[in-house]
């Protein structure tokens, strides 16, 4: 069995539409729900474990990006620069897995890449730009 991480961008014309139910239906793919939001906006993201076949999987990611759907992997890491941080907590309030969360009572924010679904809304939030993103392949920060 074929088994990858896959991460979902929903533009407003598609976020609710059932999509990823269809995977199941169509394609014989079994789907597990890492993280999921949709914005104000209605524009959505989601993070998938997608298992199946090979050849299922490509079909399926074809489908997806013919709905209109944005599809991507997890090739890159988020990290925090510990030196730009101001600990605001931006961050936190739109990291849908509590990857960033304020330790109290030392009011510091914390980062925990284990739990980091990579969704990239804390790099658009952080007003101090420490957060970004850092590329396996090129072991360099984008």
């Amino acid at each position: 069995m074929y088994s990858k991480l896959i991460i979902l961008n929903f533009p407003p014309e598609v976020a609710q539409k059932a999509i990823v139910c269809q995977l199941t239906k169509k394609y014989d793919l079994l789907f597990n729900i890492l993280s999921a939001k949709i914005s104000n906006q209605k524009e959505g993201y989601m993070v998938l474990e997608l298992s199946g076949t090979k050849s299922d999987y490509n079909r399926g990611v074809r489908y997806l990006k013919n709905q209109g759907v944005t599809v991507s992997t997890p090739e890159q890491q988020i990290f925090k620069d510990v030196e730009k941080c101001t600990h605001c907590g931006a961050c936190t309030a739109v990291c849908p897995t509590e990857a960033l969360y304020i330790k109290r009572p030392e009011m510091e924010v914390i980062f925990d890449k284990e739990k980091c679904s990579i969704c990239e809304l804390c790099i658009l939030t952080c007003p101090s730009r420490a957060m970004g993103l850092f590329s396996e392949h090129t072991e360099t920060a984008l």
